[in-house]
């Protein structure tokens, strides 16, 4: 698993939106990048997504890049499946890249587990947080701990996060055989 302290693998995959994405793209572009390994079919996602959508919109402003990389087995999970992804996307206003991981081999990199799974990076591409959204899948109003958007605040404020790593919170990811 990616360590707080390491770079993280580059990667070029395919968003919904017909783009190739880079992360050494997005990292010279931005001042940090939150990739979230995720997907369609899973309840914690879906009950996070408003909030992903609220963090980029949020953070997009403070020059900050959510991606969320799908790297479920489509075969066994078709709801899965690229042209879900695209269906997801455009029916819950995804204003984040949403990019499919079809090999496995990003998720693999960064010892990813669970959907969904945050890897918070700074400019250079150092693992700065890793775990969950915050601590409250379930309902937004009762959340006492915001993980990300925490992390997200000490990164642009060039210091180190409170709380470097908290578990996962999710469905596993769904691995090929």
């Amino acid at each position: 698993m990616l360590e707080i302290g390491q770079k993280a693998p580059d990667f070029a995959l395919p968003g919904v939106d017909g783009q190739t994405h880079r992360l050494s793209d997005l990292l010279r572009d931005h001042r940090a990048v939150a990739v979230i390994f995720s997907c369609n079919h899973c309840p914690y996602v879906r009950a996070w997504e408003g909030r992903m959508v609220d963090l980029q919109r949020v953070y997009g402003a403070r020059d900050v890049a959510l991606v969320a990389i799908n790297p479920n087995d489509a075969e066994r999970y078709p709801d899965d499946s690229f042209d879900a992804m695209k269906q997801r996307a455009q029916d819950e206003g995804f204003n984040f890249r949403y990019l499919h991981d079809e090999s496995q081999e990003i998720a693999r990199a960064y010892g990813a587990e669970r959907t969904p799974h945050v890897y918070l990076l700074d400019s250079d591409g150092i693992l700065r947080f890793r775990g969950a959204i915050d601590d409250n899948y379930e309902d937004p109003d009762a959340v006492q701990h915001t993980y990300l958007r925490d992390a997200l605040d000490a990164v642009l404020a060039g210091d180190s996060p409170a709380v470097e790593t908290t578990p996962a919170v999710g469905c596993t990811i769904k691995w090929r055989a």
